[in-house]
């Protein structure tokens, strides 16, 4: 019977691991041992980590890899990736070699606005509401402004804010709909700083306001929060050309353009298809976000929203082809930065930054964009020709033969077996059980 553990955040990082190995595994020992072995070597390095967060006992490796031979904009990236999933970055390489000598990709800043909210009860005259917002606005300025000097003196700060009328959805809620450009920064402290501001002045100017009932000025303030709902901070990425050049063989070019726009069609047409379809392309976006020290379950989310924006979830991507040519974009809303958070901390963050030419936010939004685009094309390319299968499986294999616990002589063996064959589990575990016989 486990029991609740009272002042775990003060006990010490040995006492923490003592505590959970000897409490909730059957080998403690071994727990201690593993929980270890992953420290860093380096104990500033170390300490660095432990410190991210509460509670750390031990560090969660990813494999940090590299995607090379990216051509955007006419400048040549090489994209770190961290991610724990077969045939992801080889899927991500194969693309941009295969775009590489066809111009490359091409990518568009659509906007960098980005979104804050205070949400607020009001028991009374909207009309008078409004007129009260109207006359006090430009306190919302002044009195936020010692948190936007810095900011302001870069070219950012606060762009609008904007009252809201939503008792049509629920009874007395409004809300200030703020906007915000926060440059290489992703934001999200200086905004939720602003925001706490906006609701202070909000409460006080209300209670004081001539024109309002003694119920009126008692507005009700329910949370202030950034929204990771984006859709005006937007990245597109594309590429394109002659159908005739797609290079497809067998196939065939224009029954391989053909098949690519039903592809999308499909994922338009089908939530079902759509949600894999669009998890292909976080694959990218997600590997190169975790690898650049930015907040991946932020991203998620805003970008599934953006894709049912229309009111059906469907495809991010988007394929056609007009007069000869064959075209592929993306458009996904992005909040990412380049400065603050673990962008100055993790060694392996300012590494990977470093990798990609210290990119600013926008640029690091245009990397991302192509990295979840060339995904998506490298995924769909095998689907409507080999299948899926095929590749995944065979960069899987490496996995399979270690679970099965092969030698190195073993696994040199089965690979060279299976650049000929057809990888599965049972093909893998019988190839190994004949070697072994």
């Amino acid at each position: 019977m486990h029991k609740p553990v009272n002042g775990f955040s003060r006990l010490s990082k040995q006492e923490k691991i003592d505590w959970i190995a000897t409490n909730y595994t059957e080998d403690a020992e071994s727990t201690k041992t593993l929980l270890k072995r992953y420290w860093n070597t380096d104990l500033s390095v170390q300490k660095l980590h432990d410190e991210f967060i509460e509670n750390t006992v031990s560090n969660y490796y990813l494999p940090f890899s590299i995607a090379p031979n990216f051509l955007i904009n006419d400048k040549l990236y090489a994209i770190p990736m961290a991610i724990e999933e077969s045939s992801v970055v080889a899927a991500a390489s194969k693309a941009a070699k295969f775009w590489l000598n066809k111009g490359g990709f091409k990518t568009t800043i659509l906007g960098t606005e980005k979104v804050g909210q205070v949400h607020f009860m009001f028991y009374g005259d909207g009309a008078r509401l409004q007129r009260f917002f109207d006359q006090t606005k430009k306190q919302f300025y002044a009195d936020a402004s010692s948190i936007t000097k810095s900011m302001e003196r870069r070219g950012g700060g606060i762009s609008d804010i904007v009252l809201r009328d939503l008792t049509d959805q629920l009874d007395n809620y409004y809300q200030l709909h703020c906007t915000f450009e926060t440059l290489d920064a992703m934001g999200a402290n200086f905004i939720n700083s602003c925001l706490e501001q906006f609701s202070k002045t909000l409460k006080d100017q209300a209670a004081q306001y001539h024109d309002f009932s003694e119920e009126e000025r008692q507005l009700e303030i329910v949370m202030s929060i950034l929204s990771n709902y984006v859709p005006n901070c937007v990245i597109k990425a594309e590429v394109s050309c002659a159908v005739g050049t797609l290079d497809e063989g067998e196939m065939g070019n224009e029954q391989f353009a053909k098949k690519m726009v039903q592809a999308i069609s499909i994922a338009n047409a089908d939530p079902h298809r759509a949600v894999t379809h669009n998890k292909g392309i976080m694959n990218g976006v997600d590997a190169v976000i975790l690898a650049t020290g930015n907040d991946f379950r932020a991203v998620e989310a805003g970008i599934h929203a953006y894709a049912a924006k229309s009111g059906q979830y469907s495809s991010l991507t988007h394929a056609e082809v007009k007069n000869g040519i064959f075209r592929f974009w993306i458009e996904i809303p992005l909040a990412l930065g380049t400065v603050g958070g673990l962008t100055s901390l993790h060694p392996l963050v300012k590494l990977a930054l470093e990798i990609l030419q210290k990119p600013s936010a926008q640029e690091l939004m245009q990397i991302v964009a192509v990295a979840g685009l060339a995904q998506n094309f490298a995924a769909l390319r095998s689907l409507v020709t080999t299948g899926i299968q095929k590749g995944h499986m065979k960069m899987h294999l490496l996995n399979l033969l270690n679970q099965l616990g092969a030698t190195e002589a073993e696994k040199k063996s089965i690979v060279a077996h299976f650049k000929t064959n057809t990888v599965s589990n049972a093909a893998v575990k019988e190839a190994l059980q004949n070697i072994r016989q």
